[in-house]
């Protein structure tokens, strides 16, 4: 079934890349890639987090949260593809950019995130291989890779404190990374399609939208472990209320860092500046889908998440947080469809996106069952040694 929807998606991006209307279906990439490298860069972020400040209720949904990991090789792949799509995904090639001709130019840009992915999904990877290590006596990993681990750590005679000074800092080290990575990707393949469009918050502000989508995400790992397994699962409702308050503050900060940005730039008034605000949020057809957005990924999580109740409930959290990660997926395309689309009459969405939106949750779903394969989920729910 998984593997089904990978093809899909694949089959349907190909077929849009062939067809009359190429750039549509590499928005529609762009945006996934976006949207799910985020997931799973803010997924892993929260079993850093924990570690660091040594939350102990934490433990099984860390676990859960370091299978996002598996994702990172897809995406650094993912991210290279991007490159045979330059052409219509970067609208100021062959523009005059006075002087940003420096910055914004492919070959500079793609080294330059090509380096940065590297060392972010090398730093992450390393902090799940120590991650791993203090589940040793707890797991059995299966495959090839399984085995070339219990190998390396069967010949790996390194005392339990030195391997945790290690985890801690690989923790640290990732959260650093993750912040000044996703900045620059932010500013690359975000800011950079409106070229003479600045803000320094925008860095800040999708990181912190990753880490949100990412506790959604890992929110619905954890529901579905839960409906599955109930308390076998190793989660309590009490966990889930401390992760539900933890992804209810995020929505609190997004949507600061939302108004804050939105304030500055309209107080501001400098052309450059407000022409980026007004097309999305004053001109159709963007007006419209920036209300939805707003709807989606504040308003609705912001109303529903003041009870406290409904944090304990599974199933209404799935429904949440993917109502949460739908707004922000059309929120990636409130960002780049201006530029992508300038002279649109209506939203560049169809049901092509939906398909390769599909094919982008297959592979995703395909990274945390060959984790979950190799590392099986009933062992990984017990408490890590390493905090």
């Amino acid at each position: 079934m998984l593997s089904a929807f990978a093809c899909i998606g694949f089959v349907s991006f190909l077929l849009g890349v062939f067809g009359t209307n190429p750039e549509r279906a590499w928005q529609a990439y762009l945006i996934n890639f976006l949207l799910w490298s985020s997931i799973a860069q803010g997924g892993l972020l929260f079993s850093a987090l924990m570690h660091v400040t040594k939350a102990r209720w934490s433990y099984p949904l860390s676990a859960l949260s370091e299978s996002f990991a598996a994702f990172f090789p897809i995406s650094f792949v993912l991210f290279l593809l991007l490159f045979l799509g330059s052409d219509h995904i970067f609208p100021w090639l062959h523009h005059d950019l006075h002087g940003k001709e420096v910055w914004l130019n492919l070959p500079f840009l793609f080294s330059r995130n090509f380096i940065a992915l590297l060392i972010l999904y090398g730093i992450g990877l390393v902090y799940l291989y120590y991650a791993l290590w203090f589940r040793k006596d707890r797991i059995a990993p299966k495959g090839r890779i399984g085995a070339m681990l219990l190998e390396r750590w069967a010949r790996n005679n390194r005392d339990e404190q030195w391997r945790r000074d290690r985890m801690s800092l690989f923790a640290v080290l990732y959260i650093g990374a993750f912040a000044l990575v996703l900045t620059l990707i932010a500013l690359d393949l975000v800011m950079s399609m409106e070229p003479h469009w600045v803000s320094t918050l925008f860095g800040p502000y999708y990181f912190v939208k990753a880490f949100y989508i990412g506790l959604g995400a890992l929110i619905i790992l954890a529901s579905i472990r839960y409906l599955s397994l109930g308390e076998q699962s190793g989660l309590s409702s009490s966990q889930f209320h401390d992760v539900g308050k933890l992804f209810f503050a995020f929505c609190l900060l997004w949507g600061d860092f939302f108004y804050c940005q939105l304030v500055v730039i309209w107080y501001g008034n400098i052309p450059e500046e407000t022409s980026f605000i007004i097309q999305r949020v004053m001109i159709l057809p963007w007006r419209d889908l920036a209300w939805t957005v707003f709807g989606l990924a504040f308003l609705v999580p912001f109303l529903i998440l003041i009870n406290r109740r409904i944090k304990t409930r599974p199933l209404l959290m799935i429904i949440l947080c993917s109502i949460v990660i739908f707004g922000i997926w059309l929120e990636n395309l409130l960002l780049l469809g201006p530029a992508l689309n300038p002279t649109a009459n209506s939203l560049p969405l169809g049901f092509w996106d939906g398909l390769i939106s599909l094919g982008f949750l297959g592979l995703m779903a395909m990274a945390l069952t060959g984790f979950f394969a190799i590392f099986p989920p009933s062992a990984l729910a017990g408490a890590r040694e390493g905090n």
